[in-house]
């Protein structure tokens, strides 16, 4: 085998076994056994948060929306937003509701979740999509006060989002 074609083989490796291997060790209530990845994808954006009165009348940053672009080998393949929605370039798109969730890895990181699919559209690589799992988060909580009730403030995050099915 010639150096070119093993150094080859060494890159694509962890591009083959990246996704399926963190998806078995993910903690229990984000795990998904038995489904397959369909894609796997890095997302860099900003939790949008609304400063709100709380049911103690005292204002809070809400969680209103998130908005990312999701990249896969330093291309845009797709975007995320409100829903929250998942769409590729293919025009196949799903929406998500969280069933488990399980801390970051530092209290500025956005939880890591498992969102099961509740509807899809178009026709692409997302039309066979089951689960979405977000994980590796970086950043994306916003702490502090807001003063004024109706104020809106984003706070950057980036994450991987692992697409898949079952079977």
């Amino acid at each position: 085998m010639s150096i070119k074609l093993a150094v080859s083989c060494l890159l694509l490796l962890p591009a083959m076994v990246g996704p399926a291997a963190a998806a078995e060790a993910l903690p229990e209530a984000i795990a998904a056994p038995g489904e397959t990845v369909v894609l796997s994808v890095h997302a860099e954006g900003a939790q949008v948060y609304e400063c709100k009165a709380g049911t103690d009348g005292k204002l809070a940053w809400s969680f209103r929306e998130p908005i990312a672009t999701l990249l896969a080998e330093g291309k845009t393949v797709g975007r995320h937003y409100a829903g929250p929605n998942w769409e590729h370039a293919d025009g196949s798109a799903v929406v998500g509701k969280t069933v488990g969730n399980v801390p970051g890895a530092t209290a500025a990181d956005i939880p890591w979740l498992k969102l099961e699919v509740t509807s899809r559209r178009g026709s692409g690589v997302l039309t066979p999509v089951t689960t979405v799992q977000r994980i590796n988060t970086h950043g994306g909580k916003l702490e502090g006060p807001c003063d004024k009730a109706g104020e809106f403030r984003s706070a950057p995050y980036s994450a991987e989002y692992v697409f898949l099915r079952k079977g």
